[in-house]
């Protein structure tokens, strides 16, 4: 086998590895949902466990990545799939940490009721599991459209992040604890961020198929 066909068979491999990391972490967005609008805290105790294997394929990827761009000579092209792939594996291990988080304030939230505003906060991370769905199917496909598709979504989200933000801030005459409160105020913002870091990835595999850059979240 040519050195070119090894590393070539090395990149498929290596694209495996991020898609199988990408389900992990939408599996660990789905528990995060389930523990918080189920009231699952069996669902949440298994988010521990599997951000752990999370971040074994985030480490085990950025270094296989090294390696390739150190002992082989990719090409341009190589370079930015390279390059897109460790940025890519960044915004899904954050997405993992925030659906682990998820799971921690969902516990944190089960002694109180339900606030009457979960079922726009459930609806906001049914849309951000969406577009994590999206970006992960335009990373498998390839498809830049479908990247790009994702960056619009994200606007339903902050929309909702927005409205929420105001609709807790201003409560007036709370009866008992406002730990709810800022429980929540917690939740949205980390489901607004977990968007961003999806929209990063749709714009990333539009970076991979047309080599043209544009923005991205920072990340936090």
């Amino acid at each position: 086998m040519s050195e070119r066909s090894h590393f070539q068979r090395s990149l498929k491999r290596l694209a495996q590895d991020v898609l199988r990391m990408g389900a992990l972490v939408e599996q660990s967005f789905r528990l995060s949902h389930q523990a918080l609008f189920e009231r699952n805290l069996e669902t949440a105790q298994h988010l521990a466990s599997l951000d752990k294997r999370i971040d074994g394929y985030y480490h085990q990827i950025e270094m296989e990545c090294v390696t390739l761009m150190a002992l082989q000579s990719p090409v341009a092209q190589d370079l930015r799939l390279l390059s897109a792939f460790m940025q890519l594996v960044r915004d899904l291990e954050r997405i993992g940490d925030y659906a682990e988080d998820l799971g921690e304030l969902s516990i944190k939230l089960f002694p109180y009721p339900p606030h009457p505003c979960m079922p726009e906060v459930e609806l906001m991370s049914h849309h951000a599991q969406a577009m994590l769905a999206t970006s992960l199917k335009a990373l498998a496909d390839l498809d830049a459209i479908a990247g790009q598709t994702v960056k619009k979504l994200d606007d339903t989200v902050d929309d909702a992040y927005d409205q929420l933000y105001q609709t807790l801030a201003s409560q007036r005459d709370i009866k008992g604890v406002v730990e709810p409160i800022l429980l929540l105020g917690l939740v949205i913002r980390h489901l607004e961020r977990m968007a961003d870091h999806a929209t990063n990835i749709g714009q990333r595999v539009s970076y991979i198929v047309t080599g043209q850059r544009s923005g991205v979240t920072p990340r936090r």
